[in-house]
This record gives structure tokens, C-alpha cells and sequence, in this order.
């Protein structure tokens, strides 16, 4: 996996690697997360709750259309980013899939380990509700 990271221009590539750190981090001081996987979906690192179920899948990339973009990817079909919006207006979003950031900015950790925490426990609050 760290060849996937060397290959990102920086400041993109560091930027990236911070927030996968950020995203273990989040997985490890969350409650029923457990150990996450990490693999590659679309070329994209990607974070998975392969044991615990509990999660939607998170990817991390650069954004391929504007230097010095990267984003936060959820899958679309689920309403995350919509609660993102509600609870974190201040932060970017790319239509109902992404949180953009910018590579020259300073990452808003607070806000963004909170979105990290609600995607790696989707699942396991979908199942509380039924």
C-alpha cells in the first residue's frame, strides 16, 4: 500500500496518508469498529470493517480534475453525506458522495474524524433501528 501513497504528487500524497492515520485512529477509539481492512476499490485506498460489519466503506484519493483536491469518498446509496451536510455545513461536499478538501488547507480533524466515526458504525446503527 505504501507504493499506492508514494505515487501521489504533494502535498496531496502526505495529506492523504494523514488522513488514512486519522481514519485508523477513528476506527481504533470507536466503539464496535474493530480492526479495519485495507485494500484498493477503483484504484482508491479503501477502509472496510470487514469483521465487525459495522461500516460503510470509506476511500481516500486525490481529486483527478483539480490539482492540489483530494477527497473523502462514501458510497452514494447510503444518506451519509446528506447527515454530513446537516451536522457540518462548513465543510465541502462533492454531490452525495465526497467531503473535498484542499491540500493547502489546514484539515478540519475535528468535524471529519466525527463523519469517519458515523460511516465505520452506518451499518451497525441501521441494524439498532429496525
Amino acid at each position: 500500500m505504501e507504493t499506492v501513497f508514494e505515487a501521489y504528487p504533494n502535498p496531496v500524497g502526505a495529506k492523504l496518508l494523514a488522513l488514512r492515520r486519522l481514519i485508523f485512529d477513528t476506527a481504533r477509539t470507536t466503539e464496535g469498529v474493530g480492526p479495519l481492512e485495507e485494500t484498493l476499490k477503483w484504484g482508491q485506498p479503501s477502509y472496510l470493517t470487514t469483521e465487525s460489519k459495522s461500516g460503510s466503506t470509506i476511500r481516500i484519493d486525490q481529486v483527478k480534475t483539480e490539482a492540489g483536491r483530494y477527497a473523502v469518498y462514501f458510497h452514494c446509496q447510503t444518506d451519509l453525506v446528506e447527515t454530513f451536510r446537516e451536522l457540518h455545513p462548513e465543510l465541502r461536499y462533492g454531490g452525495n458522495r465526497s467531503i473535498l478538501l484542499e491540500a493547502g488547507e489546514k484539515v478540519p480533524e475535528k468535524a471529519l474524524r466525527h463523519c469517519i466515526a458515523l460511516a465505520l458504525t452506518y451499518h451497525a446503527r441501521k441494524r439498532k433501528v429496525r
